[in-house]
């Protein structure tokens, strides 16, 4: 299979994918009891103020009718009208674009701090395999996943804001180095279990036969471990780190919380409390998209990383 067939298999069923989901969250939101009109006009509205927004989301329409509008706010990249409209920006792509920035950098911040700890602890963790150092890995490694992202955000809050004042506090998302401690919170969690990925991904590739091999053709031990031991063992870690990666794209919203950082999985929030159909709709599609993409790429990583994919 040549490589555009293949970007254009994936790329179908990613497209079948996505319109599933909106089909699923469209028709859910539609079947909970309640009228969202409620929530968004709020207690003060008067019955002009309701009609208004009730026409805004359509809802005096047929649920069929409904559906096309959707389709309809799809294809032209609006993806619906925000009823009401508090932040001046006229449609829901507008205000994901808003916060889209914010969320997009912690999440490339998160997985950095992940890939630069982790690499080198679960490396070592191999090499020392049942040493000191290894239980001390294992340690780092089972802190990391057991403290909570709700504590250890604070924490870092308490200690590098108030207590030190290296870096700006909550509620400064744009201030220099605004995003190093968020970022650090987020990777630390997936360095974690990247770390043990890679040391037990490494662990059967020291074993192999063809390590035995590089090693008596008198090839350094950095080259041996690099090139032939550290390549073949990452397929499982970049499956893990993309997976994560999409997760976080699709807000790390206690991080976001506590950091009052703005971003996409604090918006989708905030739409499921006002039952905002249009906010909800358009954040799980973008959420949909962001997977399927982040998948495509893994898939194209593991053909870079491992020549027999690629020929494959």
């Amino acid at each position: 299979m040549s490589i555009g067939s293949f970007l254009l298999r994936r790329l179908g069923l990613g497209l079948i994918a996505v319109f599933g989901v909106s089909i699923l969250v469209f028709s859910f939101l539609h079947v909970i009891p309640g009228d969202p009109v409620d929530q968004l006009a709020g207690d003060n509205a008067d019955d002009a103020q309701r009609e208004e927004i009730r026409q805004c989301l359509h809802l005096d329409k047929p649920k069929g009718e409904q559906f096309l509008i959707f389709v309809g706010n799809i294809f032209n990249g609006t993806l619906g009208q925000q009823c009401p409209n508090p932040d001046k920006l006229p449609t829901v792509m507008e205000r994901i674009n808003a916060v889209m920035p914010y969320t997009l950098w912690l999440a490339i911040g998160g997985i950095a701090v992940a890939v630069i700890l982790a690499l080198p602890l679960g490396i070592v963790a191999a090499v020392r395999q049942g040493t000191a150092v290894d239980t001390l890995a294992a340690v780092l490694s089972l802190s990391g996943i057991s403290m909570p992202t709700m504590l250890m955000g604070p924490l870092a809050i308490l200690i590098f804001f108030v207590y030190l004042g290296w870096f700006p506090g909550p509620a400064e998302p744009d201030a220099p180095l605004a995003l190093f401690l968020p970022s650090v919170v987020v990777g630390t969690h997936l360095m974690a279990m990247l770390s043990r990925m890679t040391r037990s991904s490494l662990v059967d590739v020291l074993r192999e036969d063809y390590m035995t091999t590089a090693r008596a053709k008198g090839l350094p031990n950095t080259v041996v471990l690099l090139k032939h031991g550290l390549r073949n063992a990452l397929l499982p870690v970049i499956t893990v780190a993309g997976l994560q990666f999409g997760a976080m794209l699709s807000g790390a919203i206690i991080t976001e919380k506590v950091f009052a950082r703005p971003g996409l999985g604090t918006l989708l929030i905030e739409g499921i409390q006002e039952r905002n159909y249009p906010i909800v709709q358009g954040s799980v599609l973008v959420i949909a998209v962001f997977y399927v993409t982040v998948n495509l790429l893994v898939d194209l990583a593991y053909g870079l990383t491992d020549p027999r994919i690629r020929r494959a």
